[in-house]
């Protein structure tokens, strides 16, 4: 885990790699919970979508900005998925500061607007099984 003081600290790090995270399971009843809070009718929709949002949870493992009083995820960019992450699977998130900016230049905010590229992979398999670029919101 990367630990920054500061968001500009933070910021500093446009263009560099946050890491990885260590190989997490999924389950059948992971699968089989968000398929039922979701509404999601087919299994492969629910493996992919599934996996975008563990995003989150996965970014924690990452990084964290001991000056930031919340951090909300805003949105993605270029969602692809390649392939789907089964039962069984053990999947891990690669993850880089693509650029940073500050929130809104009009506003009284200290906020930064992140766009992080992220790589969710399987063990085992030579591509990701989902690529995004994530748009989080991080203020102080």
């Amino acid at each position: 885990m990367q630990t920054f003081a500061t968001l500009a600290e933070f910021f500093a790090q446009a263009g560099q790699p946050l890491g990885e995270t260590g190989y997490m399971p999924i389950t059948q009843e992971m699968i089989d919970q968000f398929a039922l809070v979701t509404g999601e009718p087919t299994q492969a929709g629910a493996y992919n979508f599934l996996t975008l949002a563990l995003a989150p949870k996965l970014l924690d493992q990452l990084i964290n900005i001991e000056s930031v009083t919340s951090m909300v995820t805003y949105g993605a960019n270029k969602i692809r998925f390649h392939e789907a992450v089964t039962v069984g699977s053990q999947l891990r998130l690669k993850a880089w500061l693509h650029h940073a900016e500050p929130q809104n230049d009009n506003e009284d905010t200290n906020g930064v607007r992140a766009v992080i590229e992220c790589a969710f992979e399987v063990e085992g398999e030579q591509k990701p099984a989902c690529v995004a670029e994530l748009l989080v919101l991080l203020f102080e």
